[in-house]
């Protein structure tokens, strides 16, 4: 009986440690015993606020063994980082052009929200009300319409009082994906645009004064009187800026918010999307035909290796902690993009992203995502 016993408690010991074991192996896996980690970023500052927010409360209250570094500067050098594979993921605006993708082959496009580029001016007098087209912006931008009373201008605010005086316009000077949506945009507009300059992340600029990041745009246009210049929402509201309505395809001015930019994402983001994997070069939110939505209305991407073992410095606690962030970011992160006037992401876009987090692998071996 005694040996019986015996044999019975080694059994019920074996059992249990091996249930240590499993469980053990199991919380790893999901990422409760995750070890510490630093991940690293680079790229678009359009999102910046947004991903700021989203790091901070993240590493702050769902992982605090993880530190993000993010910086801000711009789409193009975030996707030279990507290709170099020097950062573990990239932000940008502008999707890989297909020479892009060749470079960085089963990269992966996630968006992670959607914001508007707002025409911002410094216009001692005129605090709010200004309208204008997008043949007019493209005249300013060309160089065609140098003056605040143009006639052009002054057609569209006879409510207003335009000084005489000369427009001093304001571009990105990096490689900037906000830079690609407003010249894609007044390359939908006007013809002569697009034969002149057309779009990208840089383009030759007929004039005006050139500044590195929305937060460098904002600030050299509040800093100039009679200037005018393009950047995302956020920081139109972060630095008080005064911002026009613009025309849209059913005729309406219509001013940036979060209302109307949510309102184009409702009407240009329902259907026919491309898997993360997929080119998303096409994908487009400008001129919706919504009666309320704002023209100028972008998704902005995170981007990442769909195998992650290719990135430099990269191992499995690291790849599941970040498979885990930017899964957390596409859902419960999308709680405090409102706040920042943000458009939160439509479902159809959520399940995008969520067939892309979860095909991506470290060594061949899918991650969890919580």
């Amino acid at each position: 009986m005694r040996s019986t016993s015996k044999i019975a408690i080694g059994i019920i010991a074996i059992v249990v440690i091996v249930a240590a074991v499993a469980s053990y192996m199991y919380l790893s896996q999901t990422g409760t015993q995750l070890e510490p980690a630093t991940l690293n970023g680079a790229g678009a500052t359009f999102p910046q606020p947004f991903l700021n927010a989203t790091i901070t409360k993240y590493t702050q209250n769902v992982r605090t063994n993880l530190q993000i570094n993010y910086q801000g500067v711009g789409s193009g050098q975030g996707i030279s980082s990507l290709i170099a594979k020097t950062v573990d993921f990239a932000a940008s605006d502008a999707p890989l052009s297909a020479s892009q993708r060749q470079q960085a082959p089963n990269a992966l496009h996630i968006p992670e929200t959607i914001g508007a580029v707002t025409i911002a001016y410094n216009l001692p007098g005129v605090q709010s009300g200004l309208q204008l087209t997008g043949q007019v912006i493209a005249g300013i931008y060309l160089g065609t319409i140098t003056n605040w009373n143009d006639p052009a201008m002054q057609s569209l605010n006879t409510n207003l009082t335009l000084p005489d005086h000369a427009i001093t316009t304001v571009h990105r000077s990096d490689s900037s994906g906000t830079t690609r949506i407003f010249t894609k945009y007044l390359s939908n507009v006007s013809s002569t645009w697009a034969s002149q300059v057309g779009s990208g992340t840089s383009v030759q600029w007929p004039g005006g004064l050139g500044a590195s990041g929305n937060a460098a745009v904002a600030a050299t246009v509040n800093q100039t009187q009679y200037a005018i210049g393009y950047v995302e929402l956020a920081y139109a509201l972060q630095n008080a800026m005064s911002v026009a309505a613009v025309k849209n395809p059913a005729g309406n001015y219509i001013s940036p918010t979060l209302a109307s930019t949510t309102t184009a994402v409702q009407s240009g983001a329902s259907s026919g999307l491309p898997a993360g994997n997929q080119d998303w070069g096409n994908v487009s939110l400008l001129n919706t035909q919504a009666a309320q939505a704002y023209p100028i209305v972008s998704f902005t991407y995170l981007l990442v290796y769909q195998e992650l073992n290719v990135t430099s410095g990269m191992d499995k606690n690291k790849a599941t902690q970040l498979v885990q962030f930017i899964w957390w970011v596409v859902h419960s992160g999308q709680d405090l993009a409102p706040s920042l006037q943000y458009a939160q992401l439509p479902a159809n876009v959520v399940q995008i992203d969520e067939t892309s987090i979860q095909s991506i692998t470290f060594d061949g071996q899918h991650l969890p995502t919580s």
